[in-house]
């Protein structure tokens, strides 16, 4: 394999040396719960008699509930983002969704990722399209990273990717080799003629370079704060990390798997919710003693929520409209954005979507990142009103 470096194209070989930048702008971390968060006993109406009355298994009650409000609380699980809420660092965002919704996981995720309609099939996702769309310092893959094995739709544009690393060490071994190696020193005057291997190469040598600045910045920072003892808390530590590293890293995305809970939801949910808390918890910790939370939003949603009714195995099955949450230390108006679901006005036993995802996805664009939103979405959409 080493002996093909010799037809690495010349415009490969002439490519100047990639200029690191240290972080500018703003950063947005993805938080996806993977197989149907249930939002209902996430942000809990527990003063709702409809809810008490769809739940007498798994409701939380008043005597459980973290209160926000005399009708509305979290999750006791939540603790640490309830914290975050009374301090003015947390929104909520309900009934949220798209019209003709779909009870697949695979498809609502594709549409979530994409930010397609429900009938509309794309193959790039509405980051990797942020990512095309010439955004300010976006050239690099490094500058959307997924923490993970496999880079998911959400991160993949028409002309540019993202990155997928699982950690440091990990990215070392797959990119130290000879042949990649190779192909950045070798020297000759042999051109490839194939404009697919001339892409290949490229490709290869700029997954390099990401991985070599990547792995770079990884030492800069320790962090000192508690993570949870999971896949899911070592991923969040790793961002906080790249983040307090001065890291020209834009967009982060990390997944947490597990929520489908058909049966025996209670303990699974619960444990679920608690590692999801404390890892915001100490993300946030380092933020802060970095002075960079006011800097980073963090949104987390899941592909659909879960039904009002609770099935006959202690769980719930698949639902449509959920909540959104999102953190930051930038908030003009924190708290409940919109008004909780009305639980006695459901379509087919479920939750009636009041805001379209894609409006939450325009407020990051335009009013965080800072680019256009019309071609990224392929469509306008109002942003949330006085939010940033």
């Amino acid at each position: 394999m080493v002996s093909a470096a010799a037809m690495v194209p010349d415009f490969v070989r002439d490519l100047p040396p990639v200029r690191h930048q240290s972080r500018s702008g703003k950063v947005l971390i993805v938080v996806q719960l993977s197989g149907g968060n249930d939002g209902l006993n996430t942000v809990v109406p527990y003063a709702d008699d409809a809810y008490l009355r769809n739940r007498p298994g798994l409701k939380i009650g008043p005597k459980s509930v973290l209160p926000l409000t005399d009708a509305v609380g979290l999750h006791p699980a939540l603790a640490n983002l309830r914290e975050l809420y009374n301090r003015g660092d947390m929104l909520v965002v309900n009934s949220v969704g798209y019209p003709n919704p779909t009870r697949s996981h695979f498809r609502s995720m594709d549409i979530w990722q994409t930010a397609s309609k429900a009938d509309q099939y794309l193959q790039t996702g509405w980051l990797g399209r942020y990512l095309d769309s010439n955004c300010h310092g976006c050239s690099q893959a490094y500058h959307a990273v997924e923490i993970g094995d496999n880079l998911g739709l959400a991160l993949q544009g028409n002309k540019r990717d993202g990155f997928a690393m699982r950690d440091g060490d990990q990215l070392r071994r797959l990119t130290n080799n000879q042949f990649l190696n190779a192909l950045g020193t070798t020297k000759g005057n042999s051109r490839a003629q194939d404009p697919t291997l001339d892409y290949l190469y490229k490709t290869m040598i700029e997954v390099q370079e990401s991985a070599d600045y990547l792995i770079e910045k990884s030492k800069v920072y320790t962090s000192v704060q508690s993570y949870p003892v999971h896949p899911f808390g070592r991923g969040m530590k790793q961002i906080a990390e790249l983040i307090s590293a001065d890291t020209d890293t834009k967009v982060y995305y990390i997944s947490l798997p597990g929520f489908d809970t058909h049966a025996n939801q209670f303990a699974r949910h619960e444990k679920l919710l608690r590692t999801y808390s404390r890892s915001i918890a100490a993300l946030v910790a380092d933020l802060e003693f970095n002075n960079l939370f006011d800097d980073t939003m963090i949104m987390t949603f899941s592909e659909f929520g879960r039904r009002v009714e609770e099935n006959g195995s202690r769980g719930t099955d698949h639902g449509t409209a959920n909540n959104v949450l999102l953190l930051s230390g930038a908030f003009k108006n924190p708290g409940l954005y919109n008004e909780m679901p009305d639980l006695t006005k459901l379509v087919n036993g479920d939750i009636v979507y009041q805001i379209d995802f894609r409006s939450i996805y325009s407020t990051l664009l335009k009013e965080w990142l800072d680019v256009p939103s019309k071609d990224i979405l392929l469509g306008e959409f109002d942003p949330l009103d006085g939010v940033l």
